[in-house]
Formats: C-alpha cells, structure tokens, sequence
C-alpha cells in the first residue's frame, strides 16, 4: 500500500537529508537549532513537501553540487523517495523553486551567523594571534541573470550598452583568520565603494577584534570608530599619504608613532553630526618594510596600525600579520571559483540575497567539517582542501544514506579520515607569471542586445 500522506513524505525526506548531510553538519548546523530559529522568527508555513526544514537542506545539497540546477535538486529529492512506499512527487521544480521564494531572508542570514558563531567558539588560545581573535575584510564582485528585477537593484557597469551585460553586486565580507569562515556579509551596487561595505559590517565584530585589511579602509573616521568598538586595526597605508621617517616618534627601524589629524572637510559617508563627534587627532603607528622576493608587484608596503603597545605587538608580528591578509583572497576564490558562486542563478534580487547566505552558510559548512578533522586528526584546518573536502563530502553521502545508525559513525570518522589527506602545501614566497594558456573562444564580445543581432542574422 502506497503511502500518500505528506507528513509522512517530509518525515523520510528530513530523515534523508540528516542523514546525508545533516550527520557531517551536525555540530554547526543541528535540526534543534534551525527549529529555534524558526520559532524565534514566528515563520508559519502548511503542510507541504517543501517545508522549511527540506526546502533549507536541498537548496544546501544544490549549491554544494556542480550542477546546480533546480532541476537537479528535484531529482535528488525523488531520489530519496524512491525506494520507499510512498507517491513520487512530479519532476517540476516550480513547487521547490516557490518554497525557496517563500525561505525568509532573515532566517538564512541568521543560520549563516550562527555557523559562524559556533565555529569561532571551537578556537583556542594556541589559534589566536596575540591572544587575539583576527578578522580579514576584503570586497568582491557576483554577476547574476539579466533579469529587469535585477537589473534595477543591481544595474550593469555602466560602460557596457543595454541588453550586453550582466547585473553585478558589490560585496563586502569578514573572514575570520583562525578558521576561515565567512562572518558577515553586506551587498550593495557595483559603484559601492568597499568603505561603505565595511562600515555595514563594524557592528558584527566583537570587543579585543584585530580588523585586517588593504589600503580601501584605512580612513581617518574609520579608525577611530574601529577603536570605538573595541577593536584594533591592521590596514595597508593608501598611496595618497606620503611615507616619510622624518616625523614622528621613532620606535626603531622602519616602526614609528605618528599623528593623524581630523580632516578639513567632511568625508562621503559621514553627516555633519557624526564628522564633528571625531577627535581632533589621533595616533597610529607605521610600519613600511620591503619586498624583494622575485616576482612580487608590490615593492614596498606601508602599514597603519591602532596596535600601539610595542611590547605585545613587535614589529615583526604586525608583518607577519599582514602577510597573512592573503587568506582573504583565497577565502574569496574558494566561493567564487570553487564553489561557482561568482555567477549567481536566481532571477530577483530577493532571491540573489538569500542564494548568497546559502552559498556562505554551505561553506561555512565545510569549514567546519574541515576543523573537525584537522582537530582530530592533529593537522591544520587552514592547510585542508575546501575542493577536496566537498568532494570527499559528495562521494561518502551514498554511503551515510545506506548505512545503519551504528555505522554512520564509523563512516563519519573515515570522512574526517581521508579529508585530512588531501592537505595544501605552505608555500612562502610563491611566484607565478600571470599569464593564461588555455586560450578562449575566438567569439567577438556582444555589443548590441541579442534580438538586434537575432534580427541581422535573419535579414542577412
């Protein structure tokens, strides 16, 4: 006898997704903790195949996969049921593709956070720098479909023609530096400038924070507010302050105290209120150094800090800090390119938002399947693969969904096993010419819209 009821259908489904995904997940991302967030939301919903819990779990399983179709999330879920004595639901993905619209944006944000969250609170003392907690901010790029909701929240560059280019968001991100993850996002349009970003995200760091980050946020306001909180900042000086060691207090070679003053004018982004609240001066340390490693751009870097206690931060860990604000490039590759999350797939900017925070909730994830099996195994999470982790991760679900209670554990173990294998090589120094070999298509670039170059082809 068929068993037709969907509370029936949703129980085996949830069951499934616990199994496959939930178990390697489970410390980050517990059923008990989505229910408490979605009754903290007071998120109703009826009885549908797709309710919040399933919906969550194959919208993961999509973006996780690499195809990351609609379509071949529905196929999962059939999968699922298929061997089990209950109605097969239809293969058109318009009843997932609702329940994704009908996922409040406000409940994704909050999964993402608390991921983060937990997997801060797993670093210990030995992880931190200086005793302190270390975040890196950087901003990026995501093109989306040429959809017209998309194109007004999120208009193309504007030197490209109407009808030949792709909506693009301007992102802003904080990675932690102990264990990699995402800690908060902000999204704005392509013109943004990333001070503006950051200034969204100030409010997401907490007190004894060590802020790193290049020469886009070193600003005199935003100094001082980083030191409102709490916090402390590491930032590569901008080219438009000259360096030079004949003023300030000398701290020894190359590491000097100098004196910043409020600027005349008030800058973009601050009212009058807030400009005229900003101290007259304020003190910071510089620190310049050179690079002659073959190969490198950059000649010579110079650094501003608020880190003003010599003793605890020596000259020498300042460098080494910021030499490690590279983590943030390759947190952004590993989004961008190796979990495609450089071209979006939803149609509305509503959408947009929420397949950010499920991509950064997914690699927050594997983030914290990489630290569980570098803190069991005794190596580094930060020198695991996140592609080889996501690989390992897809091939060992057939064998979490086959398996017994008694077994899944086993196999979890093993997982943590072999994730430890495919560790990256530290390589300091490293210098690659940047040049391509794989050549592209010899396609002219589209100039004109697509039905203006359809009607020349038909007339021709």
């Amino acid at each position: 006898m068929t068993i037709t009821t969907v509370p029936n259908r949703v129980k085996i489904l949830k069951d499934k997704f616990t199994q496959s995904l939930g178990l390697p997940f489970q410390e980050l991302l517990p059923e008990s903790e989505i229910q408490k967030i979605i009754d903290e939301l007071q998120i109703k919903f009826r009885c549908r195949l797709f309710d919040p819990f399933v919906t969550l779990w194959a919208f993961l399983s999509q973006v996780l996969d690499v195809d990351k179709s609609c379509h071949n999330a529905v196929s999962r879920v059939i999968a699922y049921l298929v061997n089990e004595d209950v109605e097969i639901p239809s293969t058109d993905s318009s009843a997932y593709c609702q329940a994704r619209s009908r996922l409040p944006e406000k409940l994704l944000e909050k999964l993402f956070g608390m991921t983060a969250q937990k997997l801060e609170e797993k670093v210990i003392p030995e992880n931190l720098w200086c005793g302190r907690h270390v975040k890196v901010i950087d901003g990026s790029t995501v093109s989306m479909p040429d959809s017209i909701e998309n194109q007004a929240a999120y208009p193309q560059p504007s030197s490209q023609k109407p009808g030949c280019g792709f909506p693009i968001a301007k992102i802003g991100v904080i990675f932690s530096l102990a264990t990699g993850a995402a800690v908060a996002l902000a999204i704005d349009v392509l013109n943004t400038h990333d001070l503006k970003l950051a200034r969204k995200l100030y409010q997401f760091l907490n007190p004894l924070d060590v802020l790193l980050g290049d020469r886009a946020f070193w600003a005199y306001a935003d100094l001082i507010a980083i030191k409102n909180l709490g916090c402390d900042a590491v930032f590569r000086k901008h080219q438009s302050r000259t360096t030079t060691m004949r003023k300030g207090k000398i701290l020894g070679e190359s590491d000097k105290f100098v004196s910043w003053h409020k600027p005349k004018k008030c800058p973009q982004g601050l009212n009058e209120s807030e400009f005229s609240a900003l101290p007259s001066t304020l003190i910071v340390r510089e620190i310049y150094y050179y690079i002659i490693i073959p190969g490198f751009r950059t000649q010579q870097v110079s650094l501003i800090t608020t880190l003003l206690d010599t003793t605890i931060y020596s000259t020498l860990e300042v460098l080494k800090l910021y030499g490690e604000r590279w983590s943030v490039e390759l947190n952004l590759k590993h989004l961008k390119t190796t979990l495609a999350m450089d071209v979006l797939r939803c149609k509305t900017p509503s959408m947009v938002r929420k397949e950010l925070y499920v991509y950064l909730l997914a690699y927050n994830l594997l983030r914290g399947l990489m630290w569980s099996a570098g803190t069991t195994y005794g190596t580094s999470p930060l020198r695991l693969s996140l592609q080889g982790t996501r690989h390992h991760l897809e091939n060992f679900t057939t064998a979490l969904l086959t398996a017994s209670s008694t077994q899944r554990d086993l196999i979890y173990r093993s997982l943590l096993k072999v994730i430890v294998h495919k560790s990256v090589p530290a390589r300091p120094g490293r210098a690659e010419p940047r040049v391509r070999k794989r050549r592209s298509k010899a396609y002219p670039l589209m100039k004109k819209p697509r039905r203006e170059l359809r009607r020349q082809l038909q007339t021709a």
